[in-house]
């Protein structure tokens, strides 16, 4: 991928947002296997096409699914796991009469999910960038770490 298709641009805004999403079945079932994970696959590809998502990369184990996405900036990741687990649980449970039989109450994930951002750096790559941010003598830090002040001076003309 080319360092300029890694980013979404906007009118005023230049981002990127990648999250790590895992979650699983209702009671650690395994039936994601065969043709129940290749349909899932899929509908997990489609759910995110329609809402403006990518899968960057994805996992479907017999009892639970790996998905890094690309998302847009509008999209809560609580919206995006309420989407991808919704939408598939409901045609899976449409399309395969065994899940009806073993999710007779229609829940065919689990209650929770886990979900991580995915950066390009690290935060004490991050954290480095800030610090190194002076420019100027009047500059200030802002955050709470112990440190030695003897870099950062702040004038005070009475």
């Amino acid at each position: 991928m080319d360092k300029r298709e890694r980013y979404t641009k906007g009118a005023h805004t230049t981002l990127e947002l990648q999250y790590h999403f895992v979650w699983k079945t209702k009671y650690s079932y395994k039936v994601l296997n065969g043709d129940i994970a290749l349909r899932l696959r899929d509908l997990i590809k489609g759910v995110c096409a329609l809402q403006g998502m990518s899968v960057i990369r994805g996992n479907i184990r017999p009892d639970h699914v790996h998905v890094l996405v690309r998302a847009p900036s509008h999209m809560s990741p609580a919206k995006m796991a309420q989407y991808l687990k919704g939408r598939t649980a409901h045609k899976l449970m449409r399309e395969f009469s065994e899940l009806r039989k073993r999710y007779w109450g229609c829940h065919l994930w689990s209650r929770g999910y886990f979900c991580s951002t995915v950066g390009a750096v690290t935060e004490e790559i991050v954290k480095k960038y800030i610090e190194d941010q002076v420019d100027e003598d009047t500059a200030f830090q802002i955050w709470d770490e112990k440190k030695d002040l003897s870099a950062i001076s702040v004038s005070s003309d009475s």
